[in-house]
């Protein structure tokens, strides 16, 4: 057989593009559900009632536990077929999508949402797998992969605007049925147009490293989280060590095991561990900002979730037209250059959000997050290459595992780090703002956040309740100025970071 017979056998026909169709919808929803909720906050909480604390808990345990098995259920994949596993997958997250819109408890809500992470972190590494099992012809799946990469970058710009429809239309229920039909297509269709390879061979998952690395998470999200609390200093900082100490356990173990849940090794070559740790940083900047955008938009501007997703919409159009634009620009230009380029100009976004007040505050906060959020496109779009790229091949599936990880585990650490600061400064201001007079009850919900001032002041006097919505909204506007200060800080270590690591890597073409 020739060398162009063998190319025509190895090119992928119309199922096998389907086939991606397939592959496709569960990156976009999965990483949509890691900010569709984010609109959805002000209606579930007003019918939860869910402390500061619960609800940084139910925006982020979700991209926390993703994060923290992808790896796992990589392994996972390998050893049973990554088909089974989607499929598996996407049927445990139809039903639980089903029970959470259905609860009304806001710790069952935190456990539902834990769940959802589990199944996403079991489809993710799935999609990935089947695209290099599916299409065997490197430039057709150079395509497909970049197709799987828009997904993403659409899933998580998309996530607040679906959102707000969604609830426009119904209410924050919607958010958790959107997924239903959509995990439904994937069950049906992954059998019918996806092939289910599998190696017997493939080590297995190591149960006790996995144990260690939530034992790590987990702790010290806690103790970050009751940082933001005046009276829990003591089970933060222990929170915090617990973590710390359990990480050290972590790192040990992986050095020693023959088949690490995480091959800590790589992050000793230089362009691995810049690109990751300058992807950490960028999502890390951006996570705890997006939450509090969106917030603003409604709990400050008064919009309802239609409008604010809309809001939204400039953003992420040009995320997605950058993304698409960097693995072009990257052709004549150094990636470490242009993705410093793009966190240089993120860094402009936060300081204009470090200008936003209560009074004609919204073209400003539009206009600076229309600055800061495509500008992380370039770290985005180029993460995942340059770090399989730097890797032998037999490393490509953990390099690329741990690129996802990066990205799922920054958004959710901006979420509890800034997003904690951010209830921190509103908590001390809202303090000595609120009106003096206020009963106990009222008073204690409007300190705690802008969501318990807003549900706190439909109870009150019309001239109380306005009183009491101004101070509060004043002091979530200090909280943001406040985080967005922080965001630009880790934005512009983030863009030093890319300089110094990344500088020696040439242009693609």
């Amino acid at each position: 057989m020739s060398s162009a017979d063998i190319d025509d056998a190895r090119r992928a026909g119309p199922r096998q593009w389907a086939g991606l169709v397939v592959l496709v919808l569960p990156a976009l929803l999965l990483f949509m559900m890691l900010t569709i909720l984010f609109l959805a906050i002000p209606q579930l909480a007003a019918d939860l009632k869910p402390s500061s604390t619960q609800t940084l808990w139910i925006i982020d345990i979700y991209g926390f536990l993703m994060a923290g098995l992808l790896v796992t259920m990589g392994t996972l994949g390998d050893r049973i077929g990554h088909r089974r596993l989607l499929i598996s997958g996407a049927a445990v997250f139809a039903v639980v999508s089903l029970i959470a819109a259905n609860t009304s408890d806001p710790a069952l809500m935190i456990v539902w949402r834990a769940l959802l992470g589990v199944a996403a972190a079991t489809q993710m590494p799935a999609t990935l797998g089947l695209i290099f099992s599916t299409f065997t012809d490197p430039r057709q799946r150079g395509i497909a992969v970049g197709i799987w990469s828009g997904g993403i970058s659409v899933g998580t710009g998309l996530g607040p605007v679906i959102g707000g429809a969604l609830l426009e239309a119904f209410s924050w229920r919607a958010a958790f049925l959107v997924a239903v039909p959509v995990m439904a297509v994937v069950a049906i269709g992954a059998p019918l147009l996806l092939p289910n390879p599998r190696n017997p061979a493939a080590g297995r998952p190591d149960l006790f490293s996995v144990l260690l690395s939530l034992a790590t998470l987990l702790p010290i999200v806690y103790g970050v989280k009751e940082l933001a609390r005046p009276d829990s200093l003591g089970p933060a900082l222990l929170g915090i060590a617990l973590g710390l100490a359990f990480g050290a356990w972590f790192l040990v173990r992986q050095l020693r095991l023959p088949e690490p849940l995480l091959d800590v090794r790589l992050f000793a070559n230089r362009a691995v561990g810049g690109a990751l740790g300058v992807f950490l940083l960028a999502a890390t900047a951006l996570g705890g900002i997006y939450l509090l955008f969106t917030q603003y938009l409604q709990l400050v501007e008064g919009l309802s979730p239609l409008r604010a997703g809309l809001w939204v919409l400039p953003g992420a159009a040009l995320l997605v037209v950058v993304s698409t634009l960097s693995p072009v620009l990257v052709r004549r230009v150094r990636p470490g250059h242009l993705i410093a380029a793009g966190l240089a100009v993120q860094v402009i976004g936060y300081l204009m959000l470090t200008q936003v007040d209560v009074a004609g505050g919204l073209p400003l906060l539009v206009a600076g997050f229309m600055v800061l959020y495509p500008a992380v496109a370039p770290s985005m779009a180029l993460t995942t290459n340059l770090v399989v790229g730097s890797v032998p091949p037999q490393k490509a599936g953990a390099a690329s595992g741990l690129a996802t990880t990066c990205s799922d585990l920054g958004i959710s650490l901006g979420i509890a780090v800034i997003g904690s600061i951010g209830a921190v400064v509103y908590r001390s201001q809202a303090a000595t703002t609120l009106p003096g007079d206020l009963p106990s009850e009222a008073a204690a919900a409007s300190r705690d956040s802008l969501d318990g001032a807003v549900s706190a002041a439909q109870g009150l006097p019309a001239d109380v309740a306005a009183a009491v919505l101004a101070s509060a909204r004043e002091a979530f506007a200090g909280g943001l100025n406040v985080a967005a200060v922080v965001a630009a800080v880790v934005a512009a270590g983030a863009a030093i970071l890319a300089l110094l690591q990344l500088r020696h890597i040439p242009p693609t073409g």
